[in-house]
């Protein structure tokens, strides 16, 4: 339900673009976290926008990251600034859905996304 794009190889300092997507028209992201997992790590929260827009960042990204809804696009985003080595990891983007006709309300996880930060 949710899919993740965006990902990919980056040199430390260099910036990545997020972005997860629910398929489906009558589909929509009302509020939803990025995680991550790296190699031997447990998945841990990065950021998260409630439905009523509070943001929460992980202290490791505080300043780096944003996440942001776009309702235009239905999306889920997450930029990625002065990335470091220690960043890499599988992203997952966590998401409530609604369905709008029914009302009904789903959490759904996308598939993830490698993330690596290397020279």
């Amino acid at each position: 339900q949710l899919v993740e794009s965006g990902g990919g190889l980056v040199q430390p300092g260099g910036s990545l673009r997020l972005s997860c997507a629910v398929s489906g028209s009558i589909f929509s992201i009302i509020d939803g976290a990025w995680y991550r997992q790296a190699p031997g790590k447990q998945r841990e929260l990065v950021a998260a926008v409630s439905r009523g827009g509070s943001i929460h960042y992980a202290d490791s990204v505080k300043g780096r990251f944003i996440i942001s809804r776009d309702n235009a696009k239905n999306t889920l985003d997450l930029q990625v600034n002065s990335l470091m080595p220690e960043d890499t990891a599988v992203y997952y983007c966590n998401g409530d859905v609604l369905n709008v006709p029914s009302q009904r309300i789903h959490s759904y996880w996308g598939q993830g996304i490698q993330v690596t930060v290397s020279s």
